[in-house]
Formats: C-alpha cells, sequence, structure tokens
C-alpha cells in the first residue's frame, strides 16, 4: 500500500510531534511495501506473520524511501531516518488519529457484512454532487489501510466517508478509536467471516462497536436487520427500512422490465436496478445523504448517474452473452442474494452460476455451499458449473432439473463452459477474493 501526503510539511510535523525526532529530508508518501517505495517516501516496516517489513529497509532505500518507521535500526548503505518505536502499527494508528482531529468535518463510518463498499461508492457520487469528498480507496479499510486513508485527508475536504472491514473480533472498535467517526451506519450483518468470529453474536457484536463509538454522533440503523435492531445504540438514531415506523420508510416495487424502483419518505426513486442488495443500498444512503442536507433531486439524479464498483454485479456484455461480474469476494448472504439478481434478470436465455469456494466460514462452510446449492435448485437455475474444494457440496445437492458440474481446476471449468455455454445465456460469476473468478471471464473474453 501506498499513498501521497497531501501537506507534507504537517505530517512532518507531526511525526515530529509524536515521534520526538524531527526528519532531516521532506516527507512526500508513506508506502507499506518496500517495492512501491518512491523518492520521498516514509517506508513503514510492519512485522506480519509470514513476514517482517524490517528485512526489505535497504529495498524500500534504493527505491527512494527517505525513512522509515521501526521497531529497532537497521544497517543500510547511505543515510536514512529511523524514527524508531516500541509498535510500528500503532504508532500508524496514532499519527492518523491526531491527523484526523485536525478536521472538524461530518466523518462517517460505514461497516456491514455485506454492500459496506458500494454503499461507500453510492453516498461518495451523491455527496459529490455538492461536497469535497474524502473516502476509503481499494481495499484501504483496514488497520494497516485505514491510517493511510486518514492521512489522506486534506483542507478541501468537507466530508470524509471511511470503509470499515473486520476480520476477527475487536477489529472495529480499534478502526473506530483511529477514526473518531461522527456518523456511522452497519449495513447489515450476516454470516461473513465466521472463521475468525465463530459465531454470528459474535460478528454482530464486533460490528455493533460503531453505534458504541457515537455517544456525540448519529446512528443510521436498519430496521430490516433484525440483528442491527437488537444493537445498543449512542447519540442520535436515524432508522430506514421496510417498515412505516422508520425516520426512511422505503417501498420496493417491481417494474415492467424487472428493475426495481423506490419509495423512500413519500419519494419515487428510480434505480434502473435488478440487483435487490443494490436497491437497499440506496435506503441506506439516501438516510444519510438527505440528513445531511441532500435535494431528492439531486440524489434521484445521482442514482441514476451511478455505476457500480468492478466486480460487484457488474453487468458486461460479451459478444452474445450476458455476464454478471460478481468476483470481488462472496459470503452465503452476499451469494444468495446474486442468484436472485441472476433470475430476475430481463430478457430470455438460460440462467448459468459459475462459482468458486467461498472462504473463512469455519465449522459451517458445508452447510452454506450446500444452501447455495439448495438455492439455486428453489430458484430453477439452468446450470451450476462450481470449481474449488468447498464448492462439492454445493454441487453434492443439485439434482436433474439442471447441468451441474464440478471441477478441480477453472481451466478445466473454463474449458467445459466454453463448449456449453450458447448465444443468450446469461452468467452470474461468484466467489470469494481468493478464488480470482475474474479469470474466467477474462478466458471467455479471449475466445
Amino acid at each position: 500500500m501506498r499513498i501521497t501526503l497531501s501537506e507534507p510539511e504537517n505530517f512532518s510535523a507531526l511525526i515530529t510531534q509524536l515521534i520526538g525526532k524531527e526528519p532531516t529530508s521532506p516527507i512526500t508518501g508513506i508506502a507499506t511495501d518496500s517495492r512501491e517505495c518512491i523518492t520521498g517516501d516514509l517506508y513503514v516496516a510492519l512485522k506480519g506473520e509470514q513476514v517482517d517489513g524490517h528485512q526489505f529497509i535497504q529495498q524500500a532505500k534504493d527505491n527512494g524511501a527517505v525513512a522509515s518507521i521501526v521497531d529497532h535500526e537497521a544497517s543500510v548503505s547511505n543515510r536514512m531516518d529511523f524514527f524508531v518505536v516500541e509498535d510500528v502499527l500503532k504508532i500508524m494508528g496514532d499519527l492518523a488519529r491526531e491527523w484526523r482531529r485536525q478536521y472538524d468535518i461530518p466523518v462517517i463510518g460505514i461497516t456491514g457484512s455485506n454492500g459496506k463498499t458500494t454503499t461507500k461508492e453510492l453516498l461518495k457520487h451523491i455527496l459529490s454532487a455538492s461536497e469535497n469528498v474524502h473516502a476509503t480507496s481499494g481495499n484501504f479499510n483496514t488497520s494497516i489501510g485505514l491510517p493511510l486513508t486518514l492521512l489522506q485527508l486534506a483542507p478541501h475536504h468537507t466530508v470524509s466517508i471511511i470503509e470499515m472491514g473486520a476480520n476477527q473480533p475487536g477489529d472495529i472498535e480499534y478502526l473506530c478509536d483511529i477514526t473518531e467517526p461522527t456518523y456511522g451506519l452497519i449495513t447489515n450483518i450476516a454470516p461473513a467471516h465466521l472463521e475468525g468470529f465463530g459465531s454470528i453474536e459474535v460478528v454482530a457484536k464486533t460490528k455493533g462497536a460503531l453505534f458504541n463509538a457515537l455517544e456525540k454522533g448519529t446512528a443510521f440503523v436498519n430496521m430490516a436487520d433484525e440483528h442491527i435492531r437488537e444493537l445498543k445504540t449512542k447519540g442520535e438514531v436515524i432508522t430506514y427500512g421496510l417498515t412505516p415506523e422508520c425516520d426512511f420508510p422505503a417501498d420496493i416495487h417491481h417494474e415492467e422490465d424487472g428493475t426495481m424502483s423506490l419509495t423512500i419518505d413519500a419519494e419515487e426513486i428510480v434505480t434502473g436496478s435488478h440487483n435487490l442488495s443494490f436497491v437497499k443500498n440506496v435506503i441506506a444512503s439516501s438516510a444519510i445523504a438527505i440528513h445531511l442536507g441532500i435535494d431528492w433531486d439531486i440524489f434521484r439524479k445521482q442514482i441514476k448517474t451511478f455505476q457500480s464498483p468492478k466486480g460487484r454485479c457488474e453487468v458486461k456484455q460479451l459478444n452474445d452473452l450476458t455476464i454478471i461480474d460478481d468476483t470481488y469476494n462472496a459470503n452465503l448472504t452476499s451469494t444468495l442474494a446474486a442468484i436472485d439478481y441472476l433470475k430476475a434478470f430481463s430478457g430470455n436465455g438460460r440462467r448459468v452460476l459459475v462459482f468458486g469456494d467461498m472462504f473463512e466460514l469455519g465449522e459451517g462452510s458445508m452447510n452454506h455451499h450446500r444452501q447455495v446449492g439448495k438455492h439455486c435448485i428453489t430458484k430453477e437455475l439452468d446450470a451450476v458449473f462450481s470449481t474449488g474444494t468447498e464448492t462439492s457440496a454445493t454441487d453434492g445437492v443439485l439434482n436433474d432439473s439442471m447441468h451441474h458440474q464440478h471441477f478441480d481446476s477453472k481451466q478445466d471449468l473454463l474449458t467445459s463452459l466454453q463448449d456449453w455455454l450458447k448465444a443468450g445465456d446469461k452468467l452470474l460469476v461468484k466467489g470469494s477474493r481468493g478464488m480470482a473468478m475474474e479469470t474466467i471471464i477474462e478466458g471467455l473474453s479471449k475466445n
């Protein structure tokens, strides 16, 4: 990971204040990977389970780094500044927290099991109509990436949207301690990353730390999610959902072309989307955007012009095929929703799921993969092509009502899929990030 600093002089002053040593050379960027360092960078020597960043200080120096945050000095050719600290990761959080405190602007924290990235990007697009928006980029939503995100805050920004990811208990509490959000949204709570959490109750407690951090802020509560409804909140509460008792009550309408429209607090919103998950993200975004002063007409316009992030139910036309690229990641809830999206897609042609393993599900993995197979039967898909280890459980519950094949390798799947497909077919390609299922789409595009 690497960022360019918007205010190098102020950052150097902050380094001096917190660490007690003044940089001798201007620091213009920060990198956590020595290979990404360029001239003027501060290299952050983090220790991971497999790799110790201290081993690559010389490489960072050779690539242009002028300083390094370390827990001990290293021997390097030519001179560079060493800022020696007890805990490298902690000091990055401390620097980010102090940097964030310079800005008295709305800081919106977003977390959840599914949809947090799309909601963040959607809200960014909506607010950008009248605000200078700072927001998380890519996967900069962890204990390593989030501090770098905050350090990109600049004086011209008028609002900040911070995505928070969690893989284990305590993650969101730690990220909130750094971010100090003034607003918070939890998109949903579902059985994702159970290998790190153990149970849905622990997931809820972990995500709920965002609401606990808002004693002087505002929590946006999704009343359609039973786990979120039960969370304790501090400060102001604004509710949204599919019941009339909400502050932002919503109704979903199905149009003749298969797309969905919304009525939110008596306002009509055309989404143009077949994707129920996206429509729910629109409801969540409306609560924040309208509360922050966005006009409904501007909101409607921004919804129409929004384009989904890459790999998240991204619709692509490939010759005579329609491909729904949902390859960014997968868990049970997002996969079931994506299958619903595939089934609801307008037009003729066979509905096909190309499915790779869902990771980090712990002891519930086999059950979750079986549930996907049962959902494919319920939705009467025409075919399921699966690959990996865990998806054998999906294939195992499928019956002769559809064509189904399981493959040990993606290449074998691709070869068979190419022979089987015909014009008009609609494919949903889905799997966890580690499966890199986008390579299936890339393979189809080459033929």
